[in-house]
């Protein structure tokens, strides 16, 4: 008897016991698919979970006692010094992610539009934050301050943390105007728009998505750095991560166990604005 369905495809047509195999096939690679992303997430965020049962346990470390919000009294009545750390550390990271995230915008612009001389030699130098550990940075930078007689301090912090927060939005940007529509400048220029209104209100707007994608990476960057910020501060330049190693000495204190949640909730609420920012950005457009 002729088969129809191998006249009009050329293929023998499969079996029951064949689709019946390929189907168990897909369920089994779906089930380990499965099973990996639920180790990655436990692995992920199994040590805040950790954190925020910690801020609210009685005891101060070891199991479970009791809930109390103990520690949350001690952090916001009782913890000057970690206030501090942490206004040092805001002040450093907004600051050095706003002056990152201007340099590295107008350099990502001129090294994509302009040709010059030396133009591939910045983009290799421009990495080399980015790839060299930070040990090396934080004895380059300190070593810079002492040449100079940089007293270390903020100011010291902000400068090492704008040179290697740089890299970062540079790189960001740069992959940005490569999806860049150039007929949008040219259309600007010819409804008789200046070279600074085009700037301001075509190719910045284009940029917006990978330039706050840059400072947030740098605010980031520079909250958690440890070791370049070991290096170049100084009395009276403690940041929160310098803080927390102080601890260690004495053991750590589950008031940052409390101060980590409510920065994770700040950051869950920040990310909800910001997403609903580029929306509404991406909207108007």
């Amino acid at each position: 008897m002729i088969n129809p369905f191998k006249i009009a495809t050329g293929k023998k047509p499969t079996s029951e016991n064949a689709r019946h195999a390929r189907r168990a096939n897909v369920r089994r690679k779906k089930s380990v698919s499965f099973v990996i992303l639920v180790a990655t997430l436990l692995f992920l965020f199994l040590p805040l979970v950790v954190v925020i049962v910690d801020s609210f346990n009685e005891a101060k470390s070891g199991a479970f006692t009791r809930f109390s919000l103990d520690w949350y009294r001690k952090l916001f009545f009782e913890s000057d010094d970690l206030w501090h750390a942490l206004l040092n550390s805001l002040l450093v990271a907004i600051t050095s992610a706003a002056v990152s995230t201007i340099l590295g915008t107008l350099a990502a612009i001129g090294t994509a539009w302009h040709k010059f001389r030396g133009r591939g030699y910045i983009n290799v130098v421009s990495f080399l934050p980015m790839v060299l550990p930070e040990v090396i940075l934080g004895i380059s930078m300190l070593i810079f301050f002492s040449s100079l007689k940089i007293q270390l301090g903020l100011f010291t912090i902000f400068v090492a943390h704008t040179t290697f927060c740089l890299p970062f939005v540079y790189l960001m940007v740069l992959a940005r105007l490569d999806e860049f529509d150039f007929s949008t400048m040219e259309a600007a220029y010819d409804l008789g728009a200046t070279e600074a209104q085009t700037i301001t209100k075509v190719v910045i707007p284009t940029l917006m998505p990978g330039i706050a994608a840059g400072f947030l990476m740098s605010v980031t960057l520079s909250l958690e750095d440890f070791v370049i910020t070991f290096f170049v501060s100084g009395p009276g330049s403690t940041t929160l991560p310098l803080y927390v190693y102080s601890m260690i000495r004495f053991g750590v204190s589950p008031v940052i166990n409390a101060l980590s949640f409510i920065m994770i909730l700040v950051t869950m609420f920040l990310a909800f604005l910001g997403k609903n920012f580029l929306k509404t950005f991406a909207a108007a457009k």
